[in-house]
């Protein structure tokens, strides 16, 4: 058997050693580094933390799947606006309040929307938004090179958001009052000035008028398919 090596300061009971901590400070040699350094112990440089880029995987996961949100990378397309549609032309509503009205079409929006127009004097469809998929071309054309309607846009229609007030106990029960939605004089004022450069053109082509005014619709025997609108 290998003789076992003798400590340098062996313990006389658990946690008690032989030798002092001064005895100690000359037996190891400790104040011959200390003179031959000037008087102080030397220091080394702490070797830098080099930090990983690998991004480790977690050591426990979820018991239930974590749903997380597709990426979408499809780049939405302009609208693409139907041959028949050109500005000017008088479309056919098929659907929405102002179902069976004529109404002219003065430009597509951003959006892919067609702004059209009743004139909102002759048959009380004023400026709003409305979808190529729901309205007719008809080969009749009104002439919009006077009317100008650059600063209505998407935009133009939104609605304002209302803030919401915290009621107090003797409000929560009063009856509530419907508050009818006014329309800003700003869009009053485009809509007059949009209808007034159309009513000049409109009235100045025969029989164009009392067309626009009066609504579309199918009679018994008619077949849409065969019609030339």
């Amino acid at each position: 058997m290998a003789a076992k090596k003798s400590l340098r300061n062996p313990d006389l009971i658990r946690g008690v050693g032989k030798f002092s901590r001064s005895k100690m400070y000359h037996k190891k040699g400790l104040w011959a580094i200390k003179k031959k350094n000037g008087g102080k112990f030397p220091q080394h440089d702490k070797k830098p933390v080099v930090t990983s880029t690998v991004v480790k995987p977690p050591k426990f996961y979820p018991a239930d799947d974590v749903a997380k949100p597709l990426v979408n990378k499809h780049k939405p397309k302009p609208t693409k606006l139907r041959a028949s549609i050109t500005p000017g032309t008088v479309l056919i509503i098929l659907a929405g309040r102002f179902k069976g009205k004529r109404v002219v079409f003065l430009k597509q929006l951003s959006s892919g929307l067609l702004l059209v127009t009743g004139p909102f004097k002759l048959n009380g469809v004023p400026l709003r938004r409305v979808n190529q998929a729901y309205v007719i071309g008809t080969s009749t054309k009104v002439d919009i090179s006077g009317v100008s309607c650059d600063k209505i846009d998407d935009k133009y229609f939104a609605k304002q958001a209302e803030k919401k007030q915290k009621k107090g106990e003797g409000e929560f029960f009063e009856d509530k009052k419907e508050e009818k939605n006014v329309l800003p004089q700003e869009k009053k004022d485009d809509q007059k000035a949009v209808d007034a450069a159309l009513i000049k053109v409109i009235e100045s082509v025969p029989e164009l008028k009392a067309y626009l005014s009066a609504r579309f619709s199918l009679k018994s025997g008619m077949k849409p398919h065969e019609l030339v609108f």
